[in-house]
């Protein structure tokens, strides 16, 4: 499948006269043909009205960022009058009665969305394998997962569906299946981003972002969805311009980059090289390598499934058999209601979570492990300031292997959630970090090297990742 023009491409052809239908019609025929399991649902007839209505706005004279770029986003984000399931038979049939404030900025800005991706269910996973929809299959090697839980949304611009496609990121899963499937993902700092219209897994960690083919347009579509939101009272009231413009790059000659040295150990050999590689060539760039140390980071595993699965089983509780979604049928009581409806509909690694978090949760259990875990979150985040003192930015793996084939760690909890070993810490310390193309292995798997920077520190962030992604390609 021949890959889309980009964002700025296409934006640029509609802005001066191309209908905007050209591109969207493309990608609804890509959409229905998809082959990697990657594409839920097509939205062709809402998809077309909103093209004609990008063509409207720009006859009148209106000037659009994203006129007429067709995007797909993850079936967690909510869309009026779209079903929206997370991927989970809990879900099956609710219908969004609103649009989530980050596509409906998207929309405003001209892009319209074309289809839905498929996901691991409730964001639980890394592999994109929980989902009720089937397993994700990886466009590079449809015997390997895509990553997850975003995994959908990564094909659909790995496989030329989309140029852009919308995921979110609780520990990693933007990074780690951008990654796995060679296109570039943003996590945003947290707060950048409304989450209003986002179905929660962790409410503290949750972050939604861009995947994108290039830096250029991850930022220029971080920039149309950026913002403070009066109905999410955790976004911020940062300005976003200049975002877009820091996607562009610039000289990294002078940057202090830093790297932690215990990143290094445990990677598979042709990651090793790759981060080696991007090291080396950021020295040659003019860039100072700084080794720094996040003495806290080797319990960010342990920290992250006591607060996320704490989170995500309150987040669950919401899902009852009652309000919305999947109810059991015949029940011959309000318990067996209750009971049925989550027994059947959510799925085992959703089961998983919601008992390890009502467990730490629990009278007795809190003040050991929920008030703990958000104790040494803290000193995660300490960690991360005092080496951003010392540093511009973070460079580091993704993920330790490339994408691992389908079916291999389903039956091993803990591998699975150690593929994520490298991404999670960010969420804890709600600072940014990108994904960004860096070579493939022997087997021509891409790999991916991340970059974190300060919180607040997007615009950097992206003027860096735009530099390695170009010393990638070199």
């Amino acid at each position: 499948m021949s890959s889309p023009q980009t964002a700025r491409a296409i934006a640029a052809s509609v802005n001066a006269g191309t209908s905007a239908r050209t591109a969207v019609d493309a990608a609804l025929a890509r959409a229905a043909a998809d082959t990697t399991n990657a594409i839920i649902r097509v939205h062709g007839a809402r998809a077309q009205a909103a093209a004609a209505a990008v063509d409207a706005r720009i006859a009148a004279g209106e000037r659009l960022p994203l006129a007429g770029v067709p995007i797909t986003i993850k079936d967690n984000l909510c869309l009026t009058g779209v079903e929206a399931t997370a991927c989970s038979k809990i879900l099956t049939g609710f219908v969004a009665p609103y649009t989530a404030t980050a596509v409906a900025r998207l929309e405003a800005a001209g892009a319209v969305v074309v289809a839905t991706t498929n996901m691991d269910e409730f964001a639980f996973g890394s592999s994109n394998e929980t989902s009720a929809y089937g397993p994700v299959r990886n466009p590079k090697d449809p015997t390997r997962i895509p990553g997850g839980s975003s995994g959908g949304s990564a094909a659909a611009v790995a496989a030329g569906i989309v140029p852009v496609s919308l995921g979110s990121d609780t520990g990693g899963s933007i990074r780690q299946p951008a990654s796995l499937c060679g296109v570039v993902g943003l996590k945003p700092t947290y707060g950048r981003v409304s989450r209003y219209g986002l179905i929660a897994f962790g409410s503290s960690l949750d972050q939604i972002g861009p995947l994108a083919t290039d830096v250029a347009d991850t930022a220029l579509v971080l920039e149309a969805m950026a913002g403070h939101d009066a109905n999410d009272s955790t976004s911020a009231a940062r300005s976003a311009a200049g975002l877009a413009a820091a996607g562009q790059g610039g000289s990294l000659s002078g940057l202090r980059i830093g790297y932690v040295a215990a990143h290094a150990q445990g990677l598979a050999p042709a990651v090793a090289r790759q981060l080696e590689t991007a090291k080396r060539r950021l020295a040659e760039a003019g860039a100072t390598l700084v080794p720094v140390e996040l003495k806290h980071e080797r319990y960010a595993i342990a920290v992250y499934y006591v607060l996320a699965t704490g989170e995500a089983s309150s987040n669950l509780s919401r899902f009852d058999g009652v309000r919305f979604g999947h109810r059991t049928a015949n029940p011959e009581s309000l318990h067996t209601l209750y009971a049925q409806s989550r027994a059947e509909g959510f799925g085992r690694e959703a089961k998983r979570r919601i008992m390890l978090g009502t467990y730490v949760l629990s009278t007795g259990y809190y003040d050991a492990y929920y008030r703990k875990a958000q104790q040494v979150r803290r000193l995660i985040l300490q960690d991360y300031e005092r080496a951003f003192t010392q540093c511009d930015a973070l460079l580091g793996p993704v993920s330790p292997t490339t994408a691992f084939r389908l079916g291999e760690k389903l039956s091993d909890p803990l591998q699975m959630y150690l593929s994520d070993i490298f991404t999670i810490a960010t969420n804890l310390a709600g600072v940014p970090a990108i994904s960004v193309p860096f070579g493939a292995d022997e087997q021509g798997l891409p790999i991916g090297m991340q970059l974190q920077a300060a919180q607040w520190a997007d615009a950097g962030l992206l003027r860096i990742a735009a530099g390695l992604e170009a010393l990638g390609r070199a």
